[in-house]
Order: structure tokens, then sequence, then C-alpha cells
């Protein structure tokens, strides 16, 4: 069992890439897309969830795709399209089809004939000393592997569970994991659960209290541990943005959010689509970030970057722009200098 306890995911994380990349307690473990390092039975204690950011990846992560996986999950969707527009290379990992097979929204929101957060959130309203709120995930039925061990779908659930406890006035969070890529996985994984978390502890009116993180195989590919973590180690913004909506008004938000990303997408290359869609402002400041950095990274990607600076300039939170400007470098990086 390990233990790695932290203010912020970046700085848990960056503990769990030293460990793994100095080979301390490691399993070299085989699997279907190659050697991995392994360590089992990790477990991540975040005492500041809200500060959900991982700053020290090699290479930078895309915080436009990160936050488009969150409004994806709480639509409760699970079209490929919605997030291959953010993310062009998800295929490779998940497959290819109209829909994602492990899509955790579709699954915590309808899958099993009831909407799993509203009943969470109904339920610590209530009853605030339950011991019975679990967000399922998995689904023996459908997931376990079919003859001789062959995986059902690409898209097999990592996340397994979510546990929900107030204690003290706070909301304890705990997200078990089955398996947990650290490169690609986690970082994401974290940002979209403690959204949830501080969501939720918002309903409730509660504090938002830590948030504890378990994978039972932590894993980075052998091939990946050049290109882990940085030498050295940048210093994180403080992350502004809070979720401080009722729930009926978080859920009216989250639902605007998705209806505006599907006219970006459908209108990718139209500016002025693009700039009407991505520049409303709503009763969160977190919210409105929110759309202001994912309609830039799809200016971005048309190549119509004076409104993608437009676009992401309407952004408040230092954290957010320190994690995007990381991420246009990154891209810079792979196509050459940006034409002026």
């Amino acid at each position: 069992m390990h233990l790695i306890e932290g203010r912020t995911a970046d700085a848990v994380w960056r503990e769990a890439a030293s460990r793994i990349r100095h080979r301390r307690e490691t399993l070299k473990q085989p699997s279907r897309s190659g050697d991995t390092l392994e360590l089992l039975h990790t477990c991540f204690v975040i005492s500041q969830p809200w500060e959900r950011w991982v700053l020290n990846r090699r290479p930078a992560i895309n915080p436009a795709f990160a936050l488009a996986e969150v409004i994806w999950i709480l639509c409760g969707r699970d079209d490929s399209g919605f997030l291959n527009f953010w993310n062009r290379t998800l295929p490779r990992f998940a497959g290819h089809g109209p829909s994602y097979y492990g899509a955790y929204g579709r699954r915590l929101r309808y899958r099993f004939g009831i909407d799993q957060i509203r009943f969470a959130y109904n339920t610590l309203r209530t009853r605030p000393d339950s011991r019975q709120v679990v967000l399922q995930i998995w689904d023996a039925a459908s997931d376990l592997p079919i003859v001789a061990g062959k995986p059902r779908s690409p898209d097999i659930p990592c996340n397994v569970c979510s546990l929900l406890k107030v204690r003290e006035g706070r909301l304890e969070w705990v997200q078990v994991m089955r398996s947990n890529d650290l490169i690609l996985g986690w970082p994401h994984n974290v940002v979209q659960f403690t959204t949830l978390h501080e969501m939720m502890a918002a309903w409730l009116g509660v504090e938002i209290g830590p948030y504890t993180h378990f994978s039972d195989s932590l894993h980075v590919y052998a091939n990946q541990l050049s290109k882990l973590a940085e030498q050295n180690k940048l210093t994180l913004k403080a992350n502004e943005d809070r979720w401080e909506l009722p729930y009926s008004e978080t859920m009216r938000t989250i639902q605007d959010i998705g209806r505006r990303m599907d006219i970006i997408r459908a209108n990718s290359h139209d500016a002025k689509v693009l700039n009407r869609q991505g520049s409303h402002k709503y009763q969160s400041q977190a919210a409105t970030n929110v759309l202001s950095l994912i309609s830039a990274d799809a200016a971005r990607r048309a190549r119509l970057l004076s409104l993608a600076d437009e676009l992401v300039s309407r952004c408040t939170n230092p954290l957010l722009l320190q994690l995007w400007g990381r991420w246009c470098e990154r891209k810079e990086g792979d196509r050459g200098p940006r034409p002026r």
C-alpha cells in the first residue's frame, strides 16, 4: 500500500511520478499496449481538492479538453464526436464508433435507470449522516472480460465507483479506480471528480473535505518514462474559480455550455459563430471561464488565432491562463513558429 498526501493534485502527482521514475517498489508488468512500471494499491489524499490541476506533466495537458470532458460527463453523454473534436487522438485509446462504451456521464446519469448524481444529492441533503451513497460506474455484466480474458471494448471504465460521506460539515469523496495511467488518465480523472466533489458540496451547503483517490494499478508505460515530468519544478498559480451554484442552476448552466459546444463543433471555422457562442457570461465566473477556454481552443484548432486570443482574454482565472499558455507553447513547438 502506497500513501501519498498533499495539498494539491500537482504535488501528489509529482511524488507519484518520482517514485515510478526512480523505480521505488514498482513492478514491471506487461500489458496489451506494452510494458508498464506499476505501483499497486496507491492511495492519494488531496487536502484542497479545488487545486485539481497538474502543471508539471510532460507534455503539458490541454485544459480545454479536460474541461470539455467534465461538461460531457455532467451532461450524461456518450457520443464520441463531442470529445473527439477537442482531442483528435482519443479514438486510438477508446475505440472508433459513434459512442464510447464506458462513458462515465451516461453511466452516472442514465445507464442504470436513475440519475445517480441527483439521487446522491437528494439523499445527502435529507440524510447527511448516510453511509449508503455510492456512485456506480463499473457494471460486472457488461465490463468483465469475455472468453479467454478478451476485453469487451477498448473503452472499459477505469473508474469503478465514488463513495460520498458528509462528516463534521465537510463532504468527503473517495474515488476508486481499477487501473490508472499516471500520464494520460490520472490528471483528467482528478479534474473530473474533484469538480463534481466541489459542486456537490456547494449543493449541500457544506465545506469541501479531502479528496481520496485510490488507484489499484497506478502505472506508466516504460516508453514514456523519459518525458514523465518537468525536471525543474514549475510553480502552480492558485485556482480562483469556485463552483458555488445551486443544483438546478448548475445543471442548467452545464447543459447550456454543452449546447454551445455543439454549435461550435458544427460551425468550427465560422469566426462569428465561435465568437457569439463563446462569449456568454454566466452567473458563475467559473462557468464563464470554462466556456472561454473551450471556445478559444476551438478557434485555435481552426487557426483563428486572433479570435482564440480574444476569447481566452475573457478568462479571469490565472491558473487556467497558466495552463493554457503551456498548452499553446506545446502546440506551437509541435507545428513550428506561430504565423503573425
